[in-house]
């Protein structure tokens, strides 16, 4: 199994801890190194350097903390993408969450900053990770403009648009929130595996109320959706892996 998002980072003084038990269990882990709040990218880069190898990473801007609008911050980020832009699997996580950004203000920055990251994205032909919340058929006609290959990850918005992002060659992410989430789980039903991967966006969205997610537990996505699709649990967690493998490129280790 692959863990296809998910933000390692982000356990504190536990990192190396949780790489090695993720060892145990999967065959790798992409990690979001994403700009947000005080998790800043360069900093996040370093902590997770010594693990490059089955820690794939992306870059990108949090569309929580564009809503700010701190063009500054922006050219930083942008200009360590560039300077890594021959390391990352892609460009990610970027997008627009309107459940947060409530005011126009907050929305147009949000908008200028995703396209300028996207842009980048295409600039730099790689594909990209999207963070889209109540604005998913304004990101999915974004990207299509823009001819990038896309990956929704933690898919939560309507069943016909997953369907139709699937059809446009793109992929839905699949997180182990499946059974607390009744978007997450209709997606699962409607998207054929082709176009799925398993994600745990940890430490965020675990299966388990009251306690962190860790990558591991993306097991209980590829259990979930082999019970839903009514198919064996090794045809998810082979499915999705290759979905993974091929989306970013990912040069495994044999």
């Amino acid at each position: 199994m692959i863990d296809a998002h998910c933000h390692i980072e982000m356990f504190k003084g536990r990192v190396s801890e949780v790489v090695e038990e993720s060892k145990k269990h999967l065959k790798a882990v992409v990690d979001s190194i994403t700009e947000y709040r005080k998790f800043h990218v360069w900093k996040s880069w370093e902590i997770l350097k010594p693990h490059f190898g089955f820690v794939f990473s992306t870059l990108g801007y949090a569309p929580n903390e564009a809503r700010r609008g701190n063009w500054e911050k922006v050219k930083r980020v942008e200009e360590f993408i560039r300077e890594h832009a021959d390391e990352i699997v892609a460009v990610g996580e970027i997008g627009l969450d309107f459940y947060y950004a409530k005011t126009n203000e907050e929305r147009k920055n949000q908008r200028e900053i995703f396209h300028h990251f996207l842009n980048l994205a295409v600039e730099l032909d790689k594909p990209i990770v999207l963070h889209a919340r109540n604005a998913e058929r304004e990101v999915f006609e974004a990207i299509q403009r823009a001819g990038v290959k896309a990956y929704f990850h933690s898919y939560s918005g309507s069943a016909d648009l997953a369907l139709e992002i699937a059809k446009n060659g793109h992929i839905i992410g699949i997180n182990t929130g499946i059974d607390f989430i009744p978007e997450v789980k209709r997606a699962a039903e409607v998207v054929p595996l082709e176009s799925i991967v398993v994600e745990t966006d940890a430490p965020y969205m675990s299966p388990y109320r009251g306690e962190k997610n860790y990558p591991w537990n993306v097991e209980y996505a590829v259990r979930r959706i082999a019970e839903i699709k009514g198919v064996e649990f090794e045809e998810v967690e082979k499915t999705t892996e290759k979905n993974t493998v091929e989306f970013f490129g990912l040069k495994l280790d044999e």
